[in-house]
């Protein structure tokens, strides 16, 4: 890379977005609702992660209601994991109330974990 092109100015890869985005997913598998014994993604309360061209991320996901007694700390720590990840320049964290969150969205793991 040029020394007098500006990192900021530098667009990602697809590749470079594609390794940001499982790397922002893994740091989000370590977020955890207090309340229940299993992560946020496995919970599938995130419902997408994007990475544009400049390492910027944007995050949809909800919560388990709009009541969620961790409803203020939640989307704070996602954001905080996900920009701890190289190469991405900023986070931002949408909460979506549509579709409404159903025990139907959870992964295998996680149904298992709670015995569902």
């Amino acid at each position: 890379m040029d020394a007098t092109f500006p990192q900021a100015e530098r667009q990602l890869s697809s590749i470079e977005k594609m390794i940001i985005k499982e790397q922002v997913t893994e740091q989000i598998r370590t977020v955890f609702d207090p309340e229940i014994p299993v992560n946020i993604y496995e919970l599938g309360l995130v419902y997408n992660v994007e990475v544009n061209d400049r390492g910027l991320v944007d995050i949809t996901m909800t919560l388990t209601s709009p009541a969620c007694p961790a409803a203020q700390s939640i989307p704070v720590e996602v954001k905080h994991k996900s920009e701890t990840v190289p190469g991405v320049t900023e986070a931002n964290v949408n909460i979506v109330w549509e579709p409404r969150w159903e025990t139907s969205m959870m992964s295998e793991e996680a149904r298992l974990t709670l015995g569902m």
